[in-house]
């Protein structure tokens, strides 16, 4: 079945707002086996807006609209889509009297305009809005199914996977299993170089490959009569792709990060870890702190921005910075040492570089950074060369920095497991 996306906001067609909800859509759409052909992103004019969705009714089976559901004058996506679908508007008493306990909750009263949410097609499936005010709808033609959702993304994500997704997964007598193989060190280009003779002969299982900074995700998909028979087609790719990839594949469970990935590994091996970074100002730390059980194996992290601080707090020498300056392998070697050494930590990640847009010269332009790596003594130094604005280099730096840190770790786990056998 062909599935299009409709997302309706001005304030998306100004810049005003990311679309994110078009790639938690694509992606779950993906997932369910359903094929994206287009994309629209359309502001609040009616004219507009009803001609896009006689556009899509006419070429695609599923047809997903979010935004546009509120209260407010300028929110017409359920009124057109209506229109459209030559249905008229009624008032559903459930939508209304959840409206009213919305705002009794709160100790707040609605105003007229509120009603408006509560006015929906006749005929369609009603899903129930538990985060917010506007109920969604799901509009049956002969063509096609209409699927109205709110645009808040905390409202839009439940509604998808409490009502939309099972939906959807109703409408095929074959169940779709999915499995997410995670990558990390590997470009996407190479990634896809790597896996080309499976692309190209794909059926079903389907294999597809997405590029995040730094990592890539192959998604494998299978249909089949059920789970079980779904989830015998996937093994054995997924097999492949792990022998292809050896220890670049960081987990096979889409739940888990590449930063719990890390902190498991620190688990299992009874490390600790500390950061100190310069250009990414804590972003490695933060992303560290967000996993659960973090507390066991975290000391605490430095933001050494400046040069005195590097001096004071982690020791790098005057000379280093003198001959070779802040940004420079010496300099990131001095700081790991000097953070696991302050902290008493096994583990020590130092980040230094130029995130820009200024401070950039020919022999160190915007974008370099030097990621080193302390484990039980041993220090390993990686030399980057990243592109893009500021927050960019700096997320950059960050997932390669995490990624340096799985490899020393495993590095470390492999001589500690191998020593153990040999006595």
């Amino acid at each position: 079945m062909k599935v299009e996306l409709i997302c309706v906001g001005t304030e998306i067609l100004l810049g005003n707002i990311v679309n994110t909800n078009a790639a938690y859509l694509s992606e779950k759409c993906a997932a369910l086996g359903l094929s994206c052909y287009f994309q629209t992103v359309v502001g609040d004019n009616e004219e507009r807006l009803a001609q896009v969705i006689e556009t899509a009714v006419g070429r695609s089976d599923i047809v997903i609209l979010s935004g546009g559901l509120g209260p407010t004058e300028d929110d017409l996506t359920k009124e057109t889509a209506a229109k459209v679908c030559g249905k008229s508007l009624y008032l559903h008493g459930p939508s209304k009297e959840a409206i009213e306990k919305f705002f009794a909750d709160r100790g707040m009263e609605p105003t007229d305009n509120n009603w408006k949410q509560a006015m929906l097609p006749e005929g369609a499936i009603i899903m129930e809005n538990h985060n917010g005010t506007a109920p969604g709808a799901i509009i049956e033609t002969e063509s096609a199914k209409v699927i109205l959702l709110p645009g808040p993304p905390n409202e839009l994500y439940p509604m998808f996977e409490e009502s939309v997704e099972p939906y959807l997964a109703s409408l095929n007598s074959q169940v779709i299993c999915s499995q997410t193989v995670k990558i990390c060190g590997v470009g996407e280009s190479r990634a896809e170089t790597m896996v080309k003779d499976l692309i190209d002969t794909q059926t079903n299982p389907t294999i597809a490959t997405y590029a995040k900074t730094g990592e890539v995700h192959i998604r494998v998909t299978a249909n089949g009569e059920d789970k079980k028979s779904a989830g015998k087609l996937i093994k054995p790719v997924v097999k492949e792709l792990k022998a292809r990839f050896g220890n670049h594949v960081y987990t096979t469970d889409e739940t888990v990060t590449l930063e719990k990935s890390v902190v498991d590994l620190l688990l299992a091996n009874d490390l600790t870890i500390t950061c100190a970074e310069s250009c990414t100002g804590g972003m490695l730390s933060a992303r560290l702190v967000n996993v659960p059980g973090i507390s066991e194996v975290y000391k605490f992290g430095m933001v050494t921005y400046s040069n005195k601080a590097k001096r004071r707090f982690l020791g790098v020498k005057k000379s280093t910075l003198q001959k070779h300056g802040a940004v420079s392998e010496k300099t990131a070697e001095e700081m790991a040492k000097g953070a696991a050494l302050e902290c008493k930590a096994d583990v020590a990640v130092a980040i230094t570089g130029i995130a820009g847009p200024d401070g950039g010269t020919p022999e160190k332009p915007v974008g370099l950074v030097y990621i080193a790596c302390f484990v039980k003594g041993k220090t390993t130094v990686k030399k980057c060369q990243f592109s893009g604005n500021r927050s960019k280099i700096r997320e950059s730096a960050v997932s390669s920095a995490l990624t340096l840190t799985r490899s020393c770790v495993l590095e470390y786990f492999s001589k500690v497991t191998f020593g153990k056998k040999e006595s």
